[in-house]
């Protein structure tokens, strides 16, 4: 049975759930990836009532949704909080904007967000987990390995308790491994799954978009963290063949500027060999859904997200169940 295709909403947050909804069906999806942000999948409301209500609405245009997104107040429970993050936070977690006051109150709706998908009826909140030593990645002056050392640590000492809640209540966390956060690649990730021990409610949120203009093994990821990939964006990346203005780092440019080495693409269109991943994701018999996380500052965004869904769907196939040459052995 092919994976579902979903549609990730936080990129339409700016459309209400019953729009993007019907949009989504329209489109060809079979489902969505919720957004904690717009009305898409509000937190602070999602009684048992809410939560049918919901469904009631996705089933009436033919939808499922397996997961929800927590990706901006995951964010800030260990960043360095700044000015930016009121912009992103809901007003009841920015508060005054103390920064420590900031970080633990997104701590404690994270895991009200964990409690939610459970009413809910989905396993795997994705997001954010911020970073304290994001700024260091380029060490000078120079930073000592104690000062990465203490990031992990505060890393880990922030983020145990909110996954021991995710643990009781039976749901996943699942980090889109990214720059700016504790994990940006493959070395990153297995530092932070170090830090928690392994907990076993902390994984990946798949997105090879991140990692391909990098230089990072996307592929690789998928094999290295077989066990801890709960969840799968589908996203592409391009990234230049020749010299640029603008390196990896992006020079302060903003995507979509023709100087950058790299931007995001629709689903086809960029870098990403999406076949591969879809071997390997056979290979370690990833079941869930293909979510599209669908960004291309060149492209009208309802054109993309048509021709990603059926990219998707022309991409994905199913794992073998015998070996090809089977047929030539005799009894």
């Amino acid at each position: 049975m092919p994976r579902p295709v979903t549609l990730f909403t936080g990129q339409w947050a700016d459309l209400d759930f019953d729009t993007i909804c019907g949009k989504a069906a329209e489109f060809g999806y079979d489902g969505l990836e919720l957004a904690c942000w717009g009305d898409h999948f509000e937190v602070g409301k999602a009684d048992d009532e809410y939560c049918r209500d919901k469904r009631r609405k996705l089933e009436k245009h033919g939808l499922i949704c397996h997961s929800i997104s927590a990706h901006l107040v995951g964010q800030a429970v260990c960043d360095r909080i700044d000015s930016r993050h009121q912009g992103i936070l809901p007003p009841h977690v920015w508060g005054d904007g103390d920064p420590e006051g900031v970080r633990q109150r997104a701590a404690r709706e994270l895991i009200e967000s964990a409690a939610a998908a459970r009413r809910f009826g989905v396993g795997v909140v994705n997001g954010f987990t911020g970073s304290s030593i994001w700024h260091l990645l380029y060490s000078f002056p120079p930073a000592s390995p104690r000062m990465i050392d203490d990031g992990f640590a505060d890393f880990a000492r922030r983020w145990r308790p909110i996954l021991d809640e995710f643990q009781k209540l039976g749901v996943k966390f699942a980090l889109e491994v990214h720059p700016t956060e504790i994990a940006f690649d493959i070395a990153s990730a297995e530092r932070a799954l170090q830090a928690l021990d392994h907990h076993p409610a902390f994984g990946f949120n798949y997105d090879p978009s991140h990692l391909g203009y990098q230089g990072v093994d996307y592929v690789e990821f998928i094999h290295r963290f077989a066990e801890r990939i709960f969840h799968v964006h589908m996203k592409d990346a391009g990234w230049s063949a020749t010299p640029t203005e603008a390196g990896v780092f992006g020079g302060h440019l903003p995507f979509g500027d023709r100087r950058r080495y790299w931007d995001f693409r629709s689903l086809g269109r960029g870098n990403i060999d999406f076949e591969e991943i879809v071997r390997a994701l056979n290979r370690i018999d990833y079941q869930g859904p293909l979510s599209v996380e669908w960004e291309d500052s060149g492209m009208d965004r309802e054109h993309g997200a048509v021709e990603a869904c059926d990219f998707v769907r022309q991409i994905d196939f199913p794992a073998s169940a015998v070996a090809f040459d089977a047929a030539f052995e005799s009894e």
